[in-house]
């Protein structure tokens, strides 16, 4: 044998391993309407960038015979996305079902370490029967060598999942630690325990799709943060967010110059009627949001859950912001349980790799009721004032119009570490609502008036005049400036230039203990 023979031999090996399980199976796959792990691949990174990683290793027990696990069912390497170099596995289910065994789990956890070690998101496409039964114990310890990662690589570099088939089992803890999860509508599910098991030991009947469809995650459990009818739907927003996230948490996310060229002066009175003054009346937040972004450009997070709050991503001249506002069209806009989580979680991500928070204040409060009080509104609600407090990025909030109670605490006020605090003229800051704070405080006088809900409406408005208003929190130091709705912007720009460079430590610990 010459050279050429062994060249031949290698290449002949590499072929034999991106067919997979063969054509058979990938018809398969393509019948489901779903990609390969390959061709996943090849759409979601810049054409021509990736380079595989470990195509040949095998698995090392007796159980199978090496032909019949190319590749031990998982595409693992790097790429670029947008320019940028980003590490990622794929799992192939046209071998074993994309199950995990021992030598799959090692190929995930050495891509998941060079991701780390060279500071670079890791993007992890999931589709797998589960664990691979026929290696026993040692395919459940490799899930464990790949949790494991997840948990102490979290807040080192951003770690994406996107499910794009079964994801059941232990298998399903992976994407739940990690930042953010896509799913795809009909094909993709998760769940703990599957149908059937459901069935046998409960009596309960359901489909895979209902219980653990992209559906139900995305606006049930919470567990996934974005969507799409399509593979290709979803894999264009996973790039779409790359764009906003920077590389690793010793990073700022790249400045990307708006298209739409906007003086840092420009007024935008379009605000002025997006936002009814009476507090009584609703308006969609995301409106908002959008006329103060570049391009209006808003990446929303888990749209479809919690609706009452709304976080997302965005840029304000050019450098990317975390965004978090009340939503006054759901709920009036008051905290509850899963609100209270939802804009935790999104605080602490954007606090871990250096993007600047900024909240649109318009709450009545956290809703009050028995449900919310015995499923934990207390410890819940704590997460927003833990997450707020120990953030040290820089922390911007304009109060829109309410901000009533310990909620207008919570929201990044400045007694938890806001840096700036605006509010528009038309903003009521108080204890509480200015109808409910003047029936207490006067009840004596309206209920011996001859005209009680005269007198009544006379002392609500009087409370309003004196107190719920942004020049007693301005004249007390809460409140940095009261602006014009239509300069919002451009304070904003100006506030967020000032902040670049802020350098915040805490005390030093080994790490907190929020409320979970």
């Amino acid at each position: 044998m010459d050279m050429y023979d062994f060249i031949q031999d290698m290449e002949d090996r590499r072929d034999r391993i991106k067919q997979g399980g063969g054509q058979k199976r990938i018809d398969a796959q393509h019948e489901r309407g779903k990609l390969t792990a390959r061709e996943r691949i090849d759409y979601l990174l810049d054409e021509g960038t990736f380079v595989e990683l470990n195509p040949f290793i095998e698995f090392r027990g007796d159980a199978f015979c090496s032909d019949q696990a190319p590749g031990e069912g998982v595409v693992t390497g790097y790429g670029k996305i947008h320019g940028s170099l980003v590490f990622l596995f794929a799992q192939d289910f046209t071998v074993f079902g994309g199950a995990l065994g021992e030598m799959h789990a090692q190929k995930i956890a050495k891509v998941m370490d060079l991701a780390a070690e060279n500071g670079a998101p890791i993007i992890g496409l999931n589709d797998s029967g589960g664990a691979r039964i026929q290696e026993g114990v040692l395919s459940l310890d490799g899930y464990g060598h790949v949790f494991y990662r997840n948990a102490i690589y979290s807040g080192v570099i951003p770690q994406i999942s996107v499910i794009m088939g079964p994801c059941a089992g232990g298998a399903v803890y992976s994407p739940a630690i990690t930042d953010f999860v896509f799913m795809v509508e009909k094909t993709s599910q998760m769940f703990i325990t599957g149908p059937k098991v459901i069935e046998s030991v409960t009596g309960a009947k359901i489909n895979a799709e209902d219980l653990g469809g992209a559906k139900v995650h995305s606006s049930v459990s919470g567990n996934a943060h974005f969507t799409g009818k399509t593979e290709e739907d979803v894999l264009a927003e996973v790039r779409r967010l790359i764009q906003f996230l920077p590389a690793n948490h010793e990073e700022r996310a790249v400045y990307l110059k708006p298209k739409e060229k906007r003086p840092v002066d420009e007024r935008i009175n379009e605000l002025l009627d997006l936002v009814p003054v009476d507090g009584t009346k609703v308006y969609d937040v995301r409106k908002v949001i959008k006329k103060i972004v570049d391009d209006g450009e808003f990446m929303e997070v888990q749209p479809l859950f919690a609706k009452n709050i709304v976080i997302g991503f965005g840029r304000i001249a050019g450098e990317t912001v975390g965004i978090i506002a009340n939503n006054p069209k759901m709920m009036a806009g008051g905290l509850d349980i899963n609100s209270s989580d939802k804009c935790s979680r999104f605080i602490r991500f954007c606090d871990c790799f250096n993007i600047p928070l900024i909240t649109f204040e318009d709450v009545s409060g956290f809703i009050p009721g028995v449900q919310q009080e015995h499923g934990g509104i207390i410890r819940h609600g704590a997460k927003i004032l833990y997450a707020y407090s120990e953030a040290t990025v820089p922390k911007i909030t304009v109060i829109v119009r309410k901000a009533f109670g310990g909620a207008y605490v919570a929201l990044n006020s400045k007694a938890i570490g806001a840096d700036l605090v605006f509010a528009w003229p038309n903003a009521e800051i108080a204890v509480m609502g200015p109808e409910g704070a003047a029936t207490i405080i006067y009840a004596k006088e309206i209920k011996e008036s001859p005209n009680p809900e005269e007198k009544r409406q006379q002392k609500i408005n009087e409370y309003k005049k004196r107190f719920a208003n942004p020049y007693i929190a301005a004249a007390n130091g809460m409140v940095d400036d009261v602006i014009d709705p239509r300069d919002t912007r451009r304070s904003l720009i100006h506030g967020l230039e000032m902040l670049k460079k802020k350098k915040k430590q805490l005390p030093k610990k080994k790490h907190g203990n929020i409320p979970l």
